[in-house]
């Protein structure tokens, strides 16, 4: 991979890096920085109905997740960045060859080749 696909692909991944701190930012701000009151805007903590308290927690359970899942995909983003400047980058994991521009295109923090992520999936689904 010459230079500058290294930069088109690290300028890619550094972008989708800001926009996930962003909106992780944004979901600590929404979910974990607020309490049920402040997200309800009740003037009281105690909710008038049961299911209203298993709404709010099931709310604030999926903003969870989904900071999770966030910060997951973070961690990928930071590994490819890691093997743009180790040189590995763009080459499989598993088996050394060239991972195709197509699906670093589609997926910049890929690991792998199609070949091997899809035995994985398979392994996985048995």
């Amino acid at each position: 991979m010459n230079k500058k696909d290294l930069e088109k692909y690290e300028n890619l991944l550094l972008e989708k890096r800001k926009e996930l701190l962003a909106e992780f930012s944004h979901l600590k701000k929404a979910a974990m920085d607020n309490t049920i009151k402040e997200n309800t805007g009740e003037l009281s903590s105690y909710t008038y109905h049961m299911a209203d308290l298993g709404t709010d927690s099931m709310e604030r359970e999926k903003q969870f997740l989904m900071a999770s899942k966030q910060g997951r995909l973070l961690y990928h983003i930071d590994e490819a960045l890691r093997r743009i400047h180790s040189n590995t980058y763009g080459n499989c994991v598993e088996c050394g060859k060239p991972i195709s521009a197509e699906r670093l295109q589609a997926v910049p923090h890929a690991r792998m080749c199609i070949t091997c992520k899809e035995a994985e999936e398979a392994k996985k689904a048995k």
